[in-house]
């Protein structure tokens, strides 16, 4: 609990105790790669884009390029998903969740080149989804979570400064090696790369098992 807003050193004297609670919070996960497994994962990951990616003359230079969604399927993956899967069971044992057979139901590339976004999404039919980042300029090394609960759109007043209590819109700072986990369901986005150099990452999302097996395919 924290303590209550607008409340200062003197409160009023009526005021026994207030007391602020954080309800149904909606947690992001960030690891960070050591320089030598992120150097591992670069030098498997970014000879396999080069050969999957179009050739240089037939590559769009306004919008951004995505891979094949099976990359985790791919030997030259093989460190990152480790990596990945690490971080997903730590996940499930923080949320105490009772079921921890799963697996990654898609896992593909996002080449960003100066000037490229991606607009606001989820992605259904999955339990988490995440982010590894391979390339990141300065200039395009954030990314954009957008507030779940429509609802409080309805009423929008003014506000005197943007705090964590009244803003719709979180930005995270990334890095290369950065690695994020979060609920498949949270709306992200991508501002356009302001850079003179392409960001590369690594989306991927996760479901249970024996979920997988029943519901519909994820949508990505």
């Amino acid at each position: 609990m924290k303590e209550g807003p607008g409340i200062k050193n003197r409160p009023p004297a009526w005021m026994a105790k207030v007391e602020q609670l954080g309800l149904f919070p909606t947690p992001v996960w960030t690891f960070h790669l050591t320089t030598e497994a992120r150097e591992r994962v670069s030098g498997e990951l970014v000879p396999l884009l080069d050969r999957l990616r179009p050739a240089p003359a037939e590559r769009a230079t306004d919008r951004g390029w995505q891979s094949p969604q099976d990359l985790h399927r791919q030997q030259e993956c093989a460190t990152l998903i480790g990596c990945i899967n690490e971080s997903i069971a730590s996940v499930l044992r923080y949320l105490k969740i009772g079921y921890d057979v799963f697996e990654i139901t898609g896992c593909w590339a996002n080449v960003n080149p100066p000037g490229a976004a991606h607009r606001s999404h989820s992605h259904p039919n999955n339990y988490l989804s995440g982010v590894y980042y391979l390339r990141v300029p300065a200039g395009a090394d954030t990314i954009n979570f957008h507030d779940p609960r429509v609802q409080t759109a309805i009423i929008r007043p003014p506000v005197t400064a943007l705090t964590a209590a009244n803003t719709d819109q979180v930005v995270v700072r990334v890095e290369p090696g950065s690695l994020l986990l979060f609920p498949a369901w949270l709306e992200h986005s991508v501002d356009a790369n302001g850079s003179d150099s392409e960001r590369i990452s690594i989306s991927f999302n996760m479901m249970f098992s024996a979920f997988a097996e029943q519901l519909g395919k994820p949508l990505w």
